[in-house]
């Protein structure tokens, strides 16, 4: 299955999760989309459960199921718990942390901003959303892009800073400070779910 580029508020309203993670998908209507959403959701089985959680988690950071599985797959083989390990892979990965920094607005328009080669990681370009990033790499505009309205845009929201994340707006310079505690991260994502998915 390919990445989902459908609508983000439709498909977060079916999983009744902010795949956003600001709420705004489900202020207005907290309920499934089509004729029948305000209808009782129907009881999902514990594999219907399972699959729910990898998929919302999936949409959340834009992957398609190669990708989520290939990363499934190496959190498994780390050491620690394997759930916390996959939510730390995806949280390294370049595109999420330049949205994480303020620099985009979603992962969607992060993921557009490293594409188009806009970032650099210690002073290098790079144009792979799914790079890795480790502790201590800089994460930079390059200089042309530094008055790009999307970015200055997604500036001014000034939405707070995750702990594991540094940046700089005078000098458009952030830096991946360490590996995230699970606390930091979305305390909605049972990632233990997922694991059983993928172990069963």
């Amino acid at each position: 299955m390919s990445r989902y580029t459908g609508p983000v508020y439709k498909r977060s309203r079916r999983f009744n999760f902010s795949t956003l993670e600001n709420g705004k998908e489900l202020a207005k209507r907290p309920y499934a989309p089509g004729a029948h959403g305000t209808d009782r959701r129907s009881k999902l089985s514990e594999y219907g459960v399972q699959l729910q959680e990898k998929q919302k988690v999936r949409t959340m950071y834009g992957l398609s199921e190669k990708q989520f599985h290939r990363v499934f797959n190496k959190a498994s083989h780390m050491e620690g718990v394997p759930g916390e390990n996959l939510l730390f892979l995806l949280e390294s990965r370049l595109d999420n942390l330049v949205y994480r920094m303020g620099l985009a607005n979603t992962r969607r328009a992060a993921r557009q901003l490293v594409n188009h080669g806009h970032i650099c990681v210690n002073g290098v370009k790079v144009d792979i959303p799914s790079y890795t990033c480790k502790a201590g790499d800089v994460i930079t505009l390059k200089e042309q892009s530094a008055s790009h309205k999307a970015v200055l845009a997604s500036l001014e929201e000034n939405r707070p800073l995750k702990a594991f994340v540094d940046f700089d707006k005078k000098k458009m310079c952030g830096t991946y400070l360490r590996r995230p505690d699970r606390t930091e991260l979305n305390a909605e994502i049972n990632e233990a779910l997922i694991v059983e998915f993928y172990n069963r």
